[in-house]
Formats: C-alpha cells, structure tokens, sequence
C-alpha cells in the first residue's frame, strides 16, 4: 500500500534499494527531526566525577536487551574495574524481568552487584535519569532511535554497533547527524574498545558532557525549519513521480 519509505544515506546506503519493495527517498540529513522536551531537565556534571566509577546506561526497551547485547555489555564492565551498569525500562523492575537479565549477566561472570535495575516512569523524570549515566550503550541489532537522540541531548554520549537492517541504523543515523562518528563502533571488539577508551578517560568524557547539548542544538537532528523545507521538497518530489506515472498510464 506504499509508494514511498523515507530513509537517508546512513539507513539505506546505496545498493540497498532491492530491498525495499517501496521506492526509497533519502533526505539530506537524518530522515527523522528530533523535538527536544522543553522540560527537559538541565544536564549535571559528570556522574563519574562525584561517584568514583563510571556508570553505563541502557533505557531501551526490554526486547532489545537480547543475549548478544549482554555478551558485549559484559565484556565492557569486564574491561572498566569498578563500573556498573544502570538498566531502566518498563517491567525492568519485574522479578522476571530481573531474573532473565540477572541470569543471562551471571553466565557472562557479572555479579548482579554491578547491575543498577529501574522501571518505567514519567516522562520528565525518565529524562533526568541520564544525569547518572556516564556512557550509554547501544543494544544490537535492533538500536536505540528516539532514545540515542535523548540521551545526546541529555549529555550522555552512545556507544553503537550499527546493524544489517533499517531498524539496526537508528543510532548510527543520528550519532552521524549530530556530529559523533566516532562513537560508531565498526565490530564487537571496537565497540569495548570505544567505551574503555572514554571511560579511562574521565576528563574528556567530562568536557564531552558538558558541550553535548549545544553540539546536538547546532547539529541538522534538531533543526526543524531545515527538516521541514527538505521534507516539502521530498513530497514534491513523490508527488511529480505520481503525476508522471499516471500521465504515462493515459497514454
């Protein structure tokens, strides 16, 4: 029923058409606009500098917190002594929820000890939440689309491995946009190593954190009139290619 899928280069690289039975459009920067909460709350110092570790972060959805997300995130509290590893989403604070993930970080040789478990809330606080997390983590291969861009805007940097899929390239999309490429991991060995690299790094994370958001407000992800004007060109775009094809079928 759909003519159209709206991507950009980094979520449908060239030569990726044949798999798409829509015809693909790419906008010039990101194929979303992300709209900053005007309560969003102000971005405080780096958590590592008053706790004395560093504190990584997921608040994906529970699905995306799959085996192979947890193989990568253990080898990082593996290689960063002392770190921990925040968890927050809904049913996060289930037994179930809790369990699975408990066990599935035990047989990785991660004591729960280093685990911080969180459910769901309000929308406000939810964002304030990232005033404790030092580095976020991307899961794979299903990546973190609206939650990378609130995590930027939060301060917080995020580490990615992109995926095969569209749904695998939200974070890379947008760690693009905004100016941070280097926090795309190219392999599972990259992606520990770009965390290590940063979390043994605390000063630079600290002057990373305090410059993010006026990064991300200068970047094309939070600037609506240029998505707006690059959106009615991609509209008028679809609507001559219809206007052609239905000229073509009245002939």
């Amino acid at each position: 029923q759909m003519d159209w899928i709206i991507g950009d280069k980094v979520e449908i690289p060239d030569g990726e058409e044949k798999w798409y039975t829509e015809s693909v459009y790419r906008m010039p920067d990101d194929y979303i606009i992300y709209n900053p909460p005007f309560y969003a709350p102000d971005i405080t110092p780096l958590p590592a500098e008053k706790n004395g570790f560093v504190t990584f972060g997921n608040l994906n959805n529970l699905a995306k917190t799959n085996s192979y997300s947890i193989a990568l995130w253990s080898k990082i509290l593996h290689t960063v002594p002392d770190s921990k590893l925040l968890l927050k989403t809904r049913n996060m604070d289930t037994e179930f929820g809790q369990d699975h993930v408990r066990q599935a970080f035990a047989s990785h040789g991660i004591s729960d000890r280093r685990l911080i478990f969180e459910g769901g809330e309000k929308h406000q606080a939810f964002m304030n939440v990232y005033n404790r997390i030092d580095i976020a983590l991307d899961p794979y291969p299903y990546t973190g689309g609206l939650t990378t861009c609130e995590a930027l805007w939060m301060g917080v940097p995020v580490v990615t491995l992109p995926g095969e899929t569209f749904a695998g390239k939200h974070a890379e999309t947008h760690l693009t946009t905004a100016g941070l490429e280097d926090w795309i991991a190219t392999s599972d060995e990259n992606y520990v190593a770009i965390a290590k690299k940063w979390a043994t790094d605390i000063p630079a994370l600290a002057k990373l954190r305090s410059g993010l958001r006026d990064k991300v407000a200068a970047s094309p992800l939070v600037d609506s009139p240029r998505f707006a004007k690059n959106f009615e060109i991609a509209m008028r775009h679809m609507w001559k290619d219809w206007c052609d094809l239905k000229q073509k079928e009245t002939k």
